[in-house]
């Protein structure tokens, strides 16, 4: 029987008045529901809460307990942040010092009937970091912040897209849980394409050694129909229950067949234990990198995940189902969850099943040197353990790797020099953590980092072996630099953009709004990035628009790129789906949730059926089971919208490969580049290249018809072009922060037609849609 303690919490800290606790929570929250701090999401407010990572603070609660005839009671921590020591009635019971795991502490001795007091102390996140990085030596990372020295989520100190807000909670559940007999200490479903393997492991309670292992305990499972008994001797812990099964149906990737899922019980005669599995293999083809699911080849194509919240607590199931839907609604098969932050919850891996995405699982480590001596080390394989054996039922969950980046770091960012000889996480990746992925999950494959290529010798640069991350582009290089290569699996690529308007003004109560800029240069860099693609801006209102039409078209580029390098490239994961605050950086869903243009761009770029020029051709890219069989027309047309050349292709491409149209000259030569453009369509997917950049295109001044209608529980908006309209947006949040809109970013030759569809709570203002600075495209009239 467990029983949470969810109820009376408070919290003090050294210098504070005890104040109402939330439990799970974090400091932060409680803080601020308190009133005792201002939201440090605004404007600068940030900089004012940093004395809370450097403060000890006490949690504490009463609850009544009365002896329930059960031989044993323990207190279970699902997640205490992060430094703690534990009391009950005034007895320590146990301390903690990582995030990332769960405790156990047997209290059945320390309870008495009635009243009793649970205080779980925190010690500041900084002074043990401080404490431990003076004791083992400083250790290179990317920013002047201990992080590497505390097993906690790294990003709480600060990231190039993420404020310093260090955190101290229970952030996870906290109850007490009343057994006897045997209780399921660990079931790990280790699942083949014709069955599942179950390894359980029991504890006895009893009150001596000879009473726990005098008892004979029986464990069942079963699963689709089949199940099997087994009885465990006295002195035996593990089992594995072996069920083959005949009548299954195979879970698969979305878009390469359907998701079932099969209840899996395990039960003693005191507790059971419940999950749904899906029967799939998944194995690496390691110097392709290629991620194999039931013998197929799978393209993984979607985003980098990081923690949805500075306060993971206010991450509830039903907003991550929001940012499931957007990972689905842009066409995408896969999440990586990045090393910077966390272990998801149980319902991000669920949702993940049931809806058919490929989560690649980093380890917690990333872009530092990592100590590997104590207490690290026993730490690290306890977190690891732990989430391993977690996580083992989710059939989405298809790769674990070591770390983000500290391989990188070693080869090329001059940490030997600096560390001299000292450990910085080898033995980790390269040792402890595979070892525990073969001992306790074989059933997935295991890679020591990313980028990497496959040996520790081999240059994690080498874009023809394993993963890469590509951060010239936006740090120093053009987007088009991107076709510079040509990788196997790129693991990160990004460029920056603004949020939406909405978020800039709910971050921000000046005017214009300020964005939370944490990127070295961010501003200079995403001036720079217009290069000579899109005007300078002169206003806040073109610097918004611009840099956010930047943004979608570099990742556009570049995903199609790489798409179109299918199958020799098997990968593109961008940087990044999601922020955890308002800010500009690099993602595609900001900090409040809205999507950006990248994300309506990366949709287009996504799709299973993608047309794209590529060089002097045209790539057609079908990642479908089917043969995409149908006519190919290209069109070079003026500025008017008047066809200068056309040429047909009968094309027929096989399922999941690419097939290249070279472009004869009539179409891909021309003597004004400055007032002509080229229109590739297979049916309904089509693509756009204007042979000159916006700025040296002789752009008539925009002209359009539009019309607004009310229809059902959405708002209309027709617009008809009378001229070219190169990048069309409407931007509703600007008038109503909950707006949403159903695409971005359209081209339209004189004549065509496009139907915007909004969703508003608000009447919006119908003139105001269709005017500066609500409607834009890049030649509007001025």
């Amino acid at each position: 029987m467990y029983r949470p303690l969810v109820d009376g919490w408070t919290l003090s800290g050294a210098d504070h008045h005890e104040i109402s606790a939330a439990v799970p929570g974090c400091v932060h929250t409680d803080l601020l529901a308190a009133g005792a701090i201002a939201d440090p999401y605004l404007d600068a407010n940030e900089a004012e809460v940093g004395w809370i990572g450097r403060t000890e603070w006490t949690y504490r609660t009463t609850f009544d307990w009365e002896p329930d005839g059960h031989e044993r009671v323990d207190l279970v921590c699902d997640g205490l942040d992060t430094v703690a020591t534990v009391l009950l009635n005034g007895v320590e019971i146990g301390t903690t010092a990582n995030m990332h795991r769960s405790y156990r502490f047997s209290v059945r001795d320390v309870l008495q009937a009635g009243s009793n007091e649970l205080t779980v102390r925190f010690a500041a996140p900084y002074a043990y970091a401080e404490e431990q990085s003076a004791a083992h030596g400083p250790r290179p990372g990317p920013y002047d912040e201990p992080f590497m020295f505390i097993r906690k989520m790294a990003c709480n100190f600060g990231w190039d897209w993420g404020p310093t807000l260090v955190t101290s909670g229970i952030w996870r559940s906290i109850g007490l849980h009343s057994w006897s007999g045997a209780r399921l200490a660990e079931v790990r479903p280790l699942v083949r394409a014709d069955g599942v393997d179950v390894h359980v492991t029991v504890e006895r309670s009893g009150h001596t050694a000879q009473a726990r292992h005098g008892r004979e305990v029986t464990v069942d499972a079963e699963v689709a129909g089949i199940s099997r008994k087994v009885r465990l001797a006295p002195g035996d812990d593990t089992v594995v229950i072996r069920l083959d099964v005949t009548d299954v149906e195979s879970w698969w990737p979305r878009g390469y067949g359907e998701q079932p899922l099969y209840p899996l019980t395990v039960r003693t005669d005191a507790e059971e234990w419940t999950r749904e599995i899906g029967f799939r293999t998944v194995e690496l083809e390691p110097e392709a990198f290629r991620i194999v699911i039931n013998g197929r080849p799978v393209f993984m194509k979607g985003f980098n995940w990081i923690p949805d919240d500075c306060f993971p607590t206010r991450v509830t199931p039903q907003r991550l189902a929001e940012r499931f839907d957007q990972v689905i609604g842009a066409g995408a098969n896969t999440l990586r969850v990045w090393g910077g932050g966390l272990y998801e919850s149980d319902a991000f891996y669920t949702l993940a099943d049931r809806l058919g995405l490929m989560v690649w699982q980093d380890f917690t480590f990333a872009c530092a040197a990592y100590p590997e001596e104590e207490p690290f080390r026993t730490e690290v394989e306890a977190e690891a353990r732990d989430n391993v054996a977690r996580l083992s039922s989710h059939p989405s969950l298809v790769l674990w790797c070591g770390n983000n980046e500290n391989l990188w770091g070693d080869q090329h960012w001059g940490w030997r020099e600096k560390l001299r000889g000292r450990s910085w996480g080898a033995g980790f990746y390269h040792d402890l953590l595979p070892g525990i992925v073969a001992e306790l999950d074989p059933t997935r494959p295991y890679w020591p980092g990313t980028p990497y290529s496959g040996a520790p010798e081999l240059d994690v640069e080498d874009p023809s072996r394993g993963t890469i991350h590509i951060w010239d582009v936006w740090n120093r290089e053009d987007y088009t630099t991107y076709t510079a290569y040509r990788p196997r699996f790129v693991a990160e690529f990004g460029f920056q953009g603004p949020p939406t308007y909405a978020t800039l003004r709910r971050g921000s109560t000046q005017t214009p709004p300020v964005s939370h800029q944490k990127a070295i240069d961010g501003e200079g860099k995403l001036l720079r990035g217009l290069g000579e693609h899109l005007p300078q801006p002169e206003t806040f209102d073109d610097w918004h628009y611009y840099t956010q039409l930047n943004q979608a078209r570099a990742l556009a580029f570049g995903v199609e790129r790489y798409r179109a390098l299918m199958p020799y490239c098997m990968g593109a994961i961008v940087w990044q789906l999601n922020d955890c605050w308002p800010v500009t950086s690099w993602a595609a869903v900001d900090g409040e949730g809205r999507l950006k243009p990248l994300w309506y761009g990366l949709r287009r770029s996504f799709a299973d059926q993608l047309v794209t020029f590529q060089e002097d051709a045209v790539a057609l890219v079908n990642d479908t089971d089917h043969q995409w069989a149908g006519e190919l027309a290209v069109t070079r047309h003026d500025l008017t919208g008047a066809p200068l050349a056309k040429e047909y292709f009968s094309v027929c491409v096989p399922a999941r490969s690419v097939e290249r149209v070279s472009l004869p000259r009539t179409l891909s030569s021309v003597t004004n580049p400055a007032e002509e453009l080229l229109v590739a369509t297979v049916g309904d997917a089509r693509a756009v290249r204007f042979f000159a950049e916006d700025p040296a295109v002789a752009y008539p001044a925009a002209a359009f018809e539009a019309r607004v209608e009310r229809a059902e529980d959405e708002l209309r908006v027709h617009v008809t072009a009378t001229t070219v309209l190169r990048e069309l947006a409407i931007f509703p949040d600007r008038l109503d922060p909950d707006a949403v809109i159903d695409d971005q970013l359209v081209t339209l030759l004189p004549g065509e037609s496009v139907t915007f569809r909004i969703r508003s709570r608000q009447e919006l203002d119908a003139a105001a849609l269709t005017r500066f600075p609500v409607l834009r495209c890049v030649n509007e009239a001025r």
